[in-house]
């Protein structure tokens, strides 16, 4: 099967991907111009989503295998061929039951792999956490989920300050698992300590959010993630949606990073995709108006109108990225090739190669969705 269009992210504006028993079999230019392609089509990578809470109404803070399987179809269908289910802040018993429902999922290829955002974040910066749910790393905990997990925890999110995070760090990449700095109330150094004791997989949570604000005289957790990131030494999460951060601070991103360590995540939470109104968040109330996720003024003391996670899929961020003045092929490898690459899956995934997966993404030239392909299939 050969699909025809340009490939950006292999440097092709009108180039040929050739599909074979479920794998590119090969990446070319086009031999010459001609009718066979239809005009302004783009093939991307099939979209990798690390940090995901849910979509179409459907959330993976679930025990129901069929709800957290509806969340992905709902990404899938619009060209994120691979996502992590990510989980908020829950008691421990929640969690663990919550684990124990995603992991064969994940043993079954239907997801990447769990992400923990919680319960070891700052109460200071919380964001849609449930403030009481919150505790400092716990490595009776820690031992307790990855044994639930059997492998399937592939992030967890600690703010870098809190007691104990740097054993429990330590104790996750052991078993390995990535360790996400965010959620934090730290100063430069306490940052920029924690990312070098990750030894260059080091990964920061939704960059700029939920940490103090970049200043000139306290240049805070901001700086020091992105200075790693320039040192080709950490890679950082950007929820590039016009609403968490603005198109400023993202071509700043973009523009102070190493190539391939800016993450575009979505952050999406069941309320992705549909109609404004009240939704739910973990134990957390959210309003949803104009397309945008915040908590509910009336909800938990001190907490009403954060900023509640994201309703906008993988290749809308991209789109914005775009009109940000990001390039299209940065903007399309920090949804593919980087994720891939922090989950360890370069070799098969992120990526319009010969032998990788045939997952891709085919759209109009403004990144209007027109067909998914995984697996070497093409989704109805």
């Amino acid at each position: 099967m050969e699909i025809r269009g340009a490939v950006p992210t292999a440097g092709l504006t009108d180039g040929v991907v050739t599909v074979e028993d479920g794998v590119v079999a090969s990446v070319t230019a086009a031999d010459a111009p001609g009718s066979s392609v239809a005009p302004g089509t783009v093939i991307l990578p099939g979209l990798l989503d690390i940090h995901c809470h849910g979509g179409g109404g459907h959330s993976f803070a679930t025990t129901d295998p069929a709800e957290a399987l509806a969340a992905a179809a709902y990404h899938t269908a619009a060209g994120t061929t691979g996502v992590i289910a990510s989980l908020v802040t829950a008691a421990p018993e929640e969690l663990l039951r919550q684990v124990r429902t995603l992991a064969p999922l994940v043993v079954a290829g239907q997801l990447l792999g769990i992400h923990l955002e919680g319960p070891f974040l700052a109460a200071a910066r919380r964001g849609a956490h449930a403030p009481w749910l919150l505790r400092d790393p716990d490595p009776a905990l820690v031992a307790d989920l990855l044994e639930a997990a059997g492998g399937a925890i592939k992030i967890v999110t600690v703010a870098p300050e809190r007691p104990g995070a740097a054993p429990v760090a330590a104790m996750l990449r052991a078993a390995g698992v990535v360790v996400a700095f965010g959620h934090t109330d730290a100063g430069y150094d306490c940052m920029a300590r924690a990312l070098a004791g990750a030894s260059g997989d080091g990964l920061v949570t939704h960059l700029g959010n939920a940490m103090p604000a970049l200043h000139h005289r306290a240049a805070g957790p901001v700086a020091a993630a992105l200075a790693a990131a320039a040192d080709d030494a950490a890679s950082v999460e950007l929820i590039a949606d016009g609403v968490h951060v603005d198109a400023g601070f993202t071509r700043l991103v973009f523009a102070a990073a190493a190539p391939g360590r800016v993450v575009l995540v979505t952050d999406a939470t069941a309320a992705a995709g549909m109609a404004d109104g009240d939704h739910v968040l973990g134990p957390l109330r959210v309003t949803v108006s104009g397309g945008v996720a915040r908590l509910t003024a009336e909800g938990e003391a001190g907490a009403g109108g954060a900023i509640a996670g994201g309703t906008s899929t993988l290749l809308r961020v991209v789109a914005t990225a775009r009109a940000a003045g990001v390039p299209l092929a940065d903007a399309a490898r920090a949804a593919t090739a980087a994720p891939a690459r922090v989950l360890g899956l370069s070799a098969s995934r992120g990526a319009l190669a010969p032998g990788m997966d045939a997952d891709l993404v085919v759209t109009g030239e403004n990144l209007g969705l027109r067909r998914v392909m995984h697996s070497g299939r093409w989704l109805e």
